[in-house]
C-alpha cells in the first residue's frame, strides 16, 4: 500500500507541546518515525518554525529523512496562494494559511494536517479552497486535523 503523504502546517509541530492536542501530534509523527506515512514540509512551514521557540523548531529534525520530503516554494504556488486570497476564502493576514493549503495541492499531497480551525480545517473554508482548486485545474485537497489520521 502506498504511504500518505501528509502535508503538515505549524500548528501540529506545535501541538506537540499543547495539552489538548499533543498526543494525536505525537501520535502522527510516530507514523513517520515508523515509515508508516511521509510528512511533507515545506519552506514556509520551516520559516514558521525558524520563530518558534528551540524545543518546537528541532521537533522535525528527529524524523527519518526517509519519511520527509521537502516542498519548495514556487510560482506556481504563490500564483494559487493568491487566487484563494482573491476568492476571499481568507483574507491577506492569512496569507500564510492560504500558502500552506497552495504548496500542498501543488505539491499533490494525500491530505494537509492542521489545528487551525479557523482558517484551515474549518468547512466553509475547505470548500473555498477547493472551488479555487477546481477553478484553476488541481485536484481538490482533503483537510483533516491529526486525530482524524491516527
Amino acid at each position: 500500500m502506498k504511504r500518505l503523504r501528509i502535508y503538515l502546517d505549524t500548528s501540529v509541530v506545535g501541538g506537540c507541546f499543547d495539552a489538548e492536542f499533543s498526543g494525536d501530534s505525537e501520535a502522527l509523527l510516530n507514523m513517520a518515525r515508523r515509515g508508516e506515512v511521509t510528512i511533507l514540509v515545506s519552506d514556509v512551514l520551516l520559516d514558521e518554525l525558524a520563530k518558534a521557540p528551540e524545543e518546537v523548531a528541532s521537533l522535525l529534525e528527529a524524523l527519518p529523512g526517509s519519511s520527509v520530503e521537502y516542498v519548495r516554494n514556487s510560482a506556481e504556488a504563490v500564483y494559487l496562494c493568491d487566487r484563494y486570497l482573491e476568492a476571499n476564502v481568507v483574507g491577506p493576514a492569512s496569507k500564510n494559511d492560504a500558502h500552506h493549503v497552495a504548496l500542498a495541492t501543488v505539491a499533490h499531497a494525500d491530505l494537509i494536517v492542521s489545528w487551525n480551525f479557523r482558517h484551515v480545517v474549518h468547512f466553509d473554508k475547505i470548500r473555498g479552497f477547493n472551488a479555487v482548486n477546481l477553478q484553476q485545474g488541481y485536484l481538490q485537497i482533503d483537510i483533516r486535523t491529526p486525530r482524524e489520521v491516527v
